[in-house]
């Protein structure tokens, strides 16, 4: 973040083939791109779980490039939802 206290907390369980691609690091990338902090986590039932925290405007970019076909691996489904932010990070790490 870029001193600005985060606004919007973006929780994004993503399905296809996205373990194994670069996705995490990918991801984190963007996030990074865009002011946001947070992680990026593999499941064990191949879904990624990413939280991301920052403004509307960055968690909406974020979603929207999820979804964009841009990323690394396929992207069958994104589950999102939007809720206030915890303050829990400093960073976009992954996990």
């Amino acid at each position: 973040m870029t001193g600005t206290a985060p606004t919007t907390r973006l929780t994004a369980w993503v399905h296809g083939h996205v373990q194994g691609v670069g996705f995490r690091w990918k991801t984190r990338t963007k996030a990074l791109e865009l002011g946001l902090v947070g992680f990026a986590s593999n499941y064990p039932d191949g879904r990624v779980l990413v939280i991301a925290e920052g403004s509307e405007d960055a968690t909406d970019a974020l979603v929207t490039w999820l979804r964009s076909g841009d990323t690394p691996g396929r992207v069958d489904q994104v589950l999102d939802s939007v809720t206030g932010p915890r303050g829990d990070y400093t960073g976009f790490d992954t996990r």
